[in-house]
C-alpha cells in the first residue's frame, strides 16, 4: 500500500502519543540531547517551543502522517541564518525516513527563505548515504548544548 505523507501541526496530536513515541529507546538511540523523561510538562514545553519557532520565524516543525496515521515530528527550525531540518521517526516507521526528507527538501527548494539547509547528526549515526544521495557535503563537527554532532549542508538554490 503506498504511504500518503503529509504534515500537519504538533498541537493536533494527542500528547500521549508523544510520550509513547519520545519515550520509545530506539528512538533514545541517536538523540545525544534527550535526557529526561517525556511526560505531560515535557510535551507541551516541546509542543510551546516548537510553535514559537512557527510565530518568530514562520516554519517549524511538523507532525508527520502517513495515511493520516502520526508517524513522527520533523521539519525545519532557524539556528542564527541557518535553517536546520530534523526528522525522529517512530521505529516501526524509519523506513520512510528518506521519502519524508525528500518531501520536507523539496519544500526547501521552494521557499527563497532558505538558501541551504542543514543537518545536525550524532556520530552513532552511521549510515549517512541517503543524506549523500540528497547532495548534502559534511561541514565539521560542532557541539551544540554539549553534545557532539556532525554537521552536513545542503544548497537548496
Amino acid at each position: 500500500m503506498r504511504q500518503e505523507i503529509t504534515f500537519a501541526r504538533l498541537p493536533e496530536i494527542a500528547p500521549g502519543e508523544i510520550i509513547a513515541h519520545m519515550s520509545e529507546p530506539r528512538v533514545a538511540e541517536h538523540m545525544p540531547l534527550l535526557t529526561f523523561k517525556w511526560d505531560g510538562e515535557a510535551v507541551a514545553k516541546f509542543i510551546a517551543a516548537k510553535e514559537q519557532c512557527w510565530s518568530r520565524d514562520g516554519l517549524g516543525h511538523w507532525a508527520i502522517m502517513s495515511n493520516g496515521k502520526y508517524v513522527g515530528w520533523g521539519g525545519f527550525q532557524k539556528e542564527g541564518d541557518e535553517w536546520d531540518y530534523g526528522l525522529v521517526l517512530k521505529p516501526d516507521s524509519f523506513g520512510l525516513g528518506t521519502r519524508i526528507s525528500m518531501k520536507a527538501i523539496a519544500f526547501a527548494v521552494a521557499d527563497k527563505r532558505i538558501p541551504f539547509v542543514t543537518f545536525l547528526l550524532p556520530p552513532s549515526r552511521k549510515n549517512l548515504r541517503a543524506l549523500e544521495r540528497l547532495g548534502a557535503r559534511f561541514v565539521d563537527e560542532v557541539e551544540y548544548d554539549g553534545a557532539k554532532f556532525l554537521k552536513y549542508r545542503l544548497e537548496t538554490e
